[in-house]
Formats: structure tokens, sequence, C-alpha cells
């Protein structure tokens, strides 16, 4: 599994985030700070305090605005962090982020099941309430279990940057750009999402009718998003995302929500907009056809 991973790394090809895994809102979250970029001695501050609590036989490696911390070989914590990090860093704010997070964020890459269960609590204090990985607001860190695959970290990547350029963005649209990156691939020098795990369960979804309308989707809040049928909420987001990102408007509803979130918090008249469509209803009756062609893998 390891060589395939890492060969997928090098490739500019992401390895599908595993079926099952969801990301929790982080309670104490709050919008970072305005700050001035950090600063190399910023990090040289911050690596020295690091080393002083990571674990013998961890490896540190600097991927700004991040820094790796795992306990695989050396080499691998390294092309990690080269090869899926930095590379995900720099497509996300090509096309999305213009500021980095306003701290230093450590990205743990616990190598098998038994570390992260292990080192999360001794390092954090904490029980993983996934067995895939998660983003602490609270910890500045991302916590993973990276044998589960690289769809997890891109995933959680994409969090603490909208944390600092979009904070006021709703779940439905974090969540729905978080997961269309959970499998993805560079395609015309860009981060492009590509169907994945998902893609099943809302199909089922759609064939039996159980889908929110779009405008309910986007007014769901952190309980209902979250706490009823997250799984379909989830995957709802994700392939709406995956739909404007195949008709080339992804980029710019993202842009244009932000500059449009205090007239429309929740998204849904900057996407009618974008999508050019007053008859949602009947739209989505076209999307839900579309996504029914679809195929994974």
């Amino acid at each position: 599994m390891q060589r395939a991973l890492a060969a997928a790394i090098l490739a500019g090809v992401l390895a599908p985030l595993a079926a099952g895994a969801e990301a929790r809102p982080d309670a104490e979250a709050q919008p970072a700070p305005a700050r001035a970029a950090l600063a190399a001695a910023d990090f040289t501050q911050h690596m020295a305090a690091l080393k002083k609590k990571v674990p013998q036989g961890f490896s540190i490696f600097q991927a700004p605005p991040f820094v790796v911390v795992g306990d695989e070989p050396p080499r691998m914590v390294r092309q990690r962090g080269e090869g899926t990090i930095k590379w995900a860093v720099a497509k996300l704010k090509a096309d999305y982020f213009k500021k980095d997070p306003a701290e230093i964020i450590d990205v743990w890459l616990f190598k098998d099941k038994a570390s992260y269960e292990k080192y999360t609590q001794e390092i954090f204090g904490e029980v993983p309430h996934t067995p895939f990985g998660y983003y602490s607001s609270t910890h500045a860190a991302l916590i993973m279990n990276i044998d589960t695959g690289g769809g997890t970290l891109v995933h959680e990547i994409v969090h603490p940057f909208m944390r600092a350029n979009f904070p006021e963005c709703p779940d439905w649209f974090n969540e729905g750009m978080g997961s269309l990156y959970e499998q993805c691939e560079e395609k015309d020098g860009h981060i492009h999402g590509r169907t994945n795990w998902r893609l099943a369960g809302l199909q089922d979804a759609i064939r039996g009718g159980k889908l929110l309308s779009f405008e309910a989707l986007t007014a769901t809040n952190t309980d209902t998003f979250y706490r009823q049928d997250k799984g379909g909420n989830y995957a709802q987001a994700r392939y709406l995302c995956y739909y404007l990102q195949e008709r080339g408007l992804l980029v710019k509803f993202y842009h244009d929500f932000v500059a449009n979130q205090k007239e429309d918090p929740t998204g849904y008249k900057t996407l009618q907009k974008v999508l050019g469509e007053k008859d949602m209803a009947a739209f989505q009756k076209v999307w839900e056809a579309w996504v029914l062609k679809l195929t994974f893998p």
C-alpha cells in the first residue's frame, strides 16, 4: 500500500479518501486574527519549540505555511511534504486563496492506526473522533492517519485556508470544497477534483428522492449539516462543487461568494447568478440526471 501511495504522490495524483471518512466541525474554531505573513524567524522559533515535544523516531519537514511531522522514514515524510502538501497548497492558492493561515500549522502524519490512536492521545490529549484524520484549530494542527491515503490530507488542508480567507464560509461550501479534493489531480496546471467514493451514495439518494433542495442545502447550519444525514449533505455539496468545476464556474463562484457574502450569507443567490438559473428546481433535475451518468472508479 505504501509503495502504491508513494507512486501516486510522485505522479501528482492523490490517493482517494477511504470510504466513511468525515470531518467534524471544530466547535472552538474562530476566524484567524490578521497579521503579517509568516517569516523565516517564525519557523525557526516554531521548529525549536516543536522539537522539544516531538517523540523519538519522528522527523520534521517545513512546507510553509505547514510543518510536517511524521513517524514514517524521513524520506517519506519529506516526499509527502513536497509531493502532496506543497503541491496542494500551491494549486489551491493559485485559484482561490490569497492569504496563508495566520499561524503555523503542524501536520502530524502517523504511519498507521496504532500510531495515530496512541500519539493523538499522548500529544494532544484527545481520542480521535474519526479513523482518518481531522483539523484542530485548538492545536493549530492537522492530525492524520496517513495509512488511509492522501485524500484526507488534501481535504483538511482546505479548511485552514478557508478559515483564513473566508471565515464566514458556511459548512456546506467549506466541506463541499474539501471533499472535492479528496480525489484530485493536476489538469491544465490547476488542481482538479475527480469522481470519488461518495458518488454511489449520492446516486442512491437521488433515485430514492432523498436529497435536499439546493436552497435547503445552502441554508443548513452546523447542526443540520453535520448531524442530519451528513453523508448525504457532504456528497450533495461535493458534487455541486464538482458540477461547477466541470462547467468552469467553481473559481468564479468562490470569488463571487466571498465578495457577496454579507448580502448572500448562504451563497444561494450567488449560485443562481453564476449558474444563470432562475428555476432552481428545474436545474436540480438536470443536475441529478447528470450525476446519475457519472461513474467511479
